[in-house]
């Protein structure tokens, strides 16, 4: 028996299961590769978001406390970074009632938040795609299969078997795509959600700091 189980595993490598899938495996191929295309760059621009200096919003504090507003610009200008940018929306609206520089900042806020999640649906239509193609796969091989038995009268386990197995890598292969790329979408969108906090946290500093410069706490 465990002889038997020995040759079956070495003969179903990864390779043949992939091939023996038919023709959908080339669609749910591009949809991984789409899938590691977005997951990559999205994480690489969430990653750089998400870098700040711990010390920004002190010395956003210190040039705002004695009063050298150029400089503070200069500050949120030479960082890449969206908390910078709405730290700088809030410099340009000084002198503003406080209500409207806060709603100045959450547009800003808001605009950032879109450029972090684009492209990010393309993950979750993935995650959702992907096991659709699997399944629409695994139908037309039984259906094909259903028919051939049909026509040829021949009804053997063996090459029903067979013909199950195959069939079903495409089931399988849309599913695990669907997932990776679900658990992709979900991991960057915590990434997202802490950049996002970081940006609340940093815009109720600000307001803090205009109404108190002097204040360090």
């Amino acid at each position: 028996m465990l002889t038997y189980f020995l040759q079956v595993s070495k003969e179903m490598n990864l390779w043949n299961m992939l091939q023996s899938g038919g023709a959908l495996m080339i669609p749910l191929g591009l949809l991984f590769i789409v899938a590691l295309f977005f997951f990559f760059e999205r994480y690489i621009a969430i990653k750089k978001a998400g870098k700040l200096d711990d010390n920004f919003m002190k010395i956003i504090r210190d040039h705002i406390a004695s009063g050298n507003m150029a400089a503070a610009r200069t500050t949120t200008k030479n960082t890449d970074n969206p908390v910078a940018r709405v730290i700088d929306k809030g410099l340009q609206r000084i002198g503003k009632p406080i209500d409207a520089i806060e709603r100045s900042m959450e547009s800003v806020a808001r605009l950032e938040m879109y450029n972090l999640e684009r492209n990010l649906s393309v993950l979750s239509v993935i995650s959702r795609a992907a096991p659709i193609f699997g399944f629409v796969g695994t139908l037309a091989g039984l259906m094909q299969l259903f028919f051939d038995i049909n026509t040829t009268g021949e009804f053997v386990l063996n090459t029903i078997a067979g013909g199950l197995y195959v069939k079903l890598v495409t089931s399988i292969t849309g599913l695990v795509i669907g997932l990776l790329s679900f658990l992709g979408f979900s991991f960057l969108h915590t990434q997202i959600d802490k950049t996002a906090n970081k940006m609340e946290v940093a815009a109720a500093d600000f307001l803090d700091i205009i109404q108190d410069p002097t204040n360090n706490a």
